[in-house]
């Protein structure tokens, strides 16, 4: 191990005493720009030089990129040691050269990798899950099951997330132990940092002025605050997210609401099994400024699976559509439709691609109204709702069926 030597204002000062944290399950989350990400790529860097072998993941293997494998880079060199390291962009390996302890990055939604990916010496010690929100118990559970094996450390599993609301599975497993009013707590087997950009001496004036003045209400609490959202007002909570592809059951419907500048154009892709009552969203469109001649170009290749049903309001850009070749109909609406869709929705068990990330974001943000002393009005509010409301399109006619499933007709005795 070769000595190093940190300045004392190398790390948040409240980061530095979690350089040598043993606990097996470690939590660091709260706000945007706190530097939780930062500091744990720098420890990262630090414990592959003591011989730890780490694995880091995100739930959409091409997020890592812009994200863990670049804050880990730049931790090597921001502290000097890139003589250290062999960095692999290939096969998005770091290896110490002075032990061959790796740093190995997977995104969840290359199971295969996940399921091969071995240090090339030793036994994984520490496993970090960035963004740990996005990823499904499932996968926590399955990556515990990795860090076995004779090593000199003990196992460590990182979690590091902005919260999102208290019926998250992380939020069952873990937070027992927590007390909103502090800032840290621990257990025999878990310890829990909550950090928010106060804490972050590295921001700049404009950074902090930017989340002081957020002005949506869930952001300010989530993103600037740091806290847990309070899942009161929310509409859906009857979603996951899971690997899944052209396998998943059902019938393909795909909907489309239609944007521009101000708001983006949504269109997802989904499978819908009636007699299980489950949504499987595959593919999502979620993008601004796109012309109708754009947004055909982007919507050709889902032309293969059938029929995309578009918001009705723009009559114009539907038949636009079809003169360049795409099957679009209208949505019917009608009196209700959207309380009605919403509603419908919320009986059936939405189960999302892990690529699905827009649509994700609409579920957690999408509320009730509310009144003026702050109690929930029973029509949803008006905005985060672009790809909700292509799915609503993409399902009215499941809506309007009201099917009875009573089995084979032999039980019947027909």
């Amino acid at each position: 191990m070769p000595r190093i030597t940190l300045r004392g204002d190398f790390i948040n000062r409240i980061y530095r005493p979690h350089l040598e944290n043993r606990h097996r399950y470690q939590i660091y989350f709260g706000g945007a720009g706190s530097g939780k990400s930062v500091f744990l790529a720098t420890r990262c860097v630090l414990d592959a030089l003591q011989g730890r072998n780490i694995l880091i993941v995100r739930q959409v293997a091409r997020t890592l990129k812009g994200s863990c494998w670049n804050e880990t880079v730049k931790a090597i060199s921001r502290l000097g040691l890139s003589h250290l390291f062999r960095i692999g962009k290939a096969d998005s390996t770091i290896t110490a050269r002075n032990n061959g302890a790796q740093i190995l990055f997977a995104g969840l939604d290359d199971v295969e990798k996940i399921k091969s990916l071995t240090p090339a010496r030793g036994a994984l010690t520490d496993i970090w899950m960035e963004e740990a929100t996005e990823c499904a118990w499932r996968d926590f559970k399955q990556l515990d099951k990795r860090l076995r094996g004779t090593s000199r450390h003990v196992k460590r599993f990182t979690l590091s997330f902005n919260p999102v609301y208290k019926s998250h599975w992380i939020f069952k497993e873990f937070f027992s132990i927590w007390r909103e009013e502090k800032n840290y707590a621990e257990s025999e087997w878990v310890s829990i940092l909550k950090t928010t950009y106060r804490d972050n001496r590295f921001l700049t004036a404009d950074d902090r002025a930017a989340l002081e003045n957020e002005p949506d209400p869930y952001f300010y609490q989530v993103y600037t605050l740091g806290n847990w959202g309070l899942a009161g007002d929310v509409i859906f909570r009857n979603w996951q997210i899971s690997d899944i592809g052209e396998d998943a059951p059902g019938e393909t419907r795909m909907g489309l609401d239609f944007g521009f500048a101000a708001d983006p154009c949504g269109f997802v892709r989904l499978r819908y099994d009636g007699r299980q009552r489950k949504i499987y969203v595959l593919d999502e469109l979620y993008e601004k400024g796109l012309t109708n001649l754009d947004l055909a170009d982007r919507l050709k290749p889902f032309g293969k699976y059938g029929p995309i049903t578009c918001d009705s309001a723009e009559p114009k850009s539907i038949a636009e559509l079809r003169a360049l070749g795409l099957y679009v109909l209208p949505a019917r609406k009608g009196p209700d439709s959207i309380m009605h869709g919403v509603q419908w929705l919320r009986q059936q068990q939405i189960i999302l691609s892990p690529q699905c990330q827009h649509l994700r974001g609409e579920l957690i943000r999408y509320q009730w109204q509310q009144d003026k002393d702050g109690n929930a009005l029973p029509r949803p509010q008006d905005k985060d709702n672009h790809l909700i409301d292509a799915m609503r399109y993409a399902l009215e006619g499941d809506m309007a069926c009201r099917r009875a499933y009573t089995g084979s007709k032999s039980a019947l005795g027909l």
